[in-house]
């Protein structure tokens, strides 16, 4: 099962439970949820899962897949989940304090593509 998948990166075990348990993950839990679940698990399936948020309803969760996927947004490395998380009550990342959390490339199997938009970004020269 792709959620059992995402479940091998502590923050998205921590994010699935979260909702599961019908709790709030707040907007950039939500926002790096659906950037990593989105290559693992079907969209109505992601959907559906965001809708757990009591703060966010099917509209908004559909409209927030939308924009990732359409923006086709890779998954935030963890510097930017840390940054998200001063900015928001729901502590994405469950324990800061270990470096190793909430480094999903580290803990997850993205497709292919993935590294190589990464790479292809850090290897072009900078325009002045």
């Amino acid at each position: 099962m792709a959620v059992d998948e995402l479940k091998k990166s502590v923050m998205m075990k921590h994010l699935v439970d979260t909702l599961d348990n019908g709790e709030s993950i707040g907007h950039y839990g939500r926002l790096a949820f659906a950037m990593v679940a989105r290559h693992f698990i079907e969209e109505d399936e992601l959907i559906a899962m965001l809708g757990k948020d009591p703060e966010c309803d099917e509209n908004e969760a559909r409209s927030l897949v939308h924009q990732v996927n359409a923006r086709n947004y890779n998954p935030p490395h963890r510097d930017r989940i840390l940054e998200w998380m001063d900015r928001q009550e729901f502590p994405i990342c469950p324990d800061t304090g270990d470096p190793r959390q909430c480094n999903v490339y580290r803990d997850l199997k993205f497709p292919r593509e993935i590294y190589d938009r990464i790479e292809q970004f850090y290897s072009e020269p900078v325009s002045a």
